[in-house]
């Protein structure tokens, strides 16, 4: 089955994030990151609407243009309702598909998800064996090492490649743990290096050089960012230079400046009203983590007009640092 990156190659990923991975911040990262595989927002899975995906989700997945793979991440507990929207995807041009194993929060009330249903192995094997049956381009599951034991990652790999899954991203904390403590990459280590298909690590990958020591193991086939590529899309490219690159505070000032502006724009190109706009930009800015920026992001949080952010993003080419107040 085909994979959403170019052989030979260690690919790097952007995650799915709710609220976040939306079109416009895909369009974005790609200008300035140039990631070589794209991930949706989550797409939940219904059990009981005769349309299993909403008309938006299927609207957005199917509009993608860009130049980089997108990967549409679902959501959902019911083996029959997921293989019927995985068709459905797939009627529409859709070749990459994931199931979500991993997300620490419940999606619906009809039954845990994500992460959740690691309690019930069962339930797991089904939802993967019925997409897997259906799937007939990529299909992948991103995980946690467990769902309160990170041993449990062993029988969820022995599972994943029975049932003929072509890779597995794994974020090594478990689900009860959420984002508290550090995602312990010597398990990502092992299980990839037991592993029989491609595995991605992904969690806490924030800077150049935690990225370059685990696409240094040649194991790992490739990484995944979430938060940090969110707060600075420009790691992916420090990503792939050989030799670390550090930017100073002014630098680092002025690149936040370009990519909120570049969101912005998108963002107002997509979402109607200055309110829906803003908390898009504002969910953004909660994942900026420099303490030199780290009173303009509290400032920015609490902006209630794009008139306001807008001056606020000027402020930041301000060598002075005497941002607006």
């Amino acid at each position: 089955m085909p994979l959403p990156w170019e052989k030979n190659i260690k690919p790097l990923m952007l995650a799915p994030m709710q609220g976040v991975t939306h079109a416009s911040m895909r369009k974005v990262q790609m200008e300035l990151g140039s990631p070589d595989v794209l991930f949706s927002e989550f797409v939940p899975v219904s059990n009981v609407s005769r349309r299993r995906i909403s008309r938006r989700d299927l609207d957005e997945a199917r509009r993608h243009n860009l130049s980089a793979p997108l990967v549409v991440q679902l959501v959902g507990n019911n083996p029959e309702a997921l293989m019927e929207a995985a068709l459905q995807l797939q009627d529409n041009g859709i070749q990459h598909l994931n199931l979500n194993l991993g997300c620490p929060y419940g999606r619906m009330t009809s039954g845990p998800t994500g992460g959740s249903m690691l309690q019930d192995m069962h339930l797991v094997e089904k939802c993967v064996e019925g997409l897997r049956k259906v799937a007939h381009g990529g299909f992948s599951v991103k995980v946690r090492s467990g769902y309160e034991d990170p041993a449990q990652i062993m029988n969820l790999l022995a599972l994943f490649e029975s049932c003929g899954v072509d890779f597995v991203v794994l974020h090594p904390r478990t689900v009860v743990q959420k984002y508290t403590g550090y995602a312990d990459h010597g398990i990502t280590r092992r299980i990839a290096a037991e592993a029989t298909v491609p595995v991605i690590a992904n969690g806490d990958i924030t800077t150049p050089q935690q990225g370059h020591a685990l696409l240094q193991d040649s194991h790992i086939a490739g990484v995944m960012l979430g938060r940090g590529a969110i707060a600075d899309p420009w790691l992916f490219r420090r990503l792939r230079q050989s030799a670390e690159t550090g930017t100073d505070a002014l630098q680092r000032r002025s690149r936040l400046r370009i990519y909120l502006s570049r969101l912005l724009e998108e963002c107002s190109q997509t979402y109607a009203g200055e309110h829906q706009v803003l908390a898009k930009l504002k969910n953004v800015v909660q994942f900026v983590d420099d303490p030199a920026l780290r009173r303009w992001c509290g400032k920015i949080k609490r902006t209630r007009s794009l008139q306001r952010f807008n001056a606020m993003l000027d402020s930041l080419e301000n060598p002075a640092g005497a941002w607006v107040d």
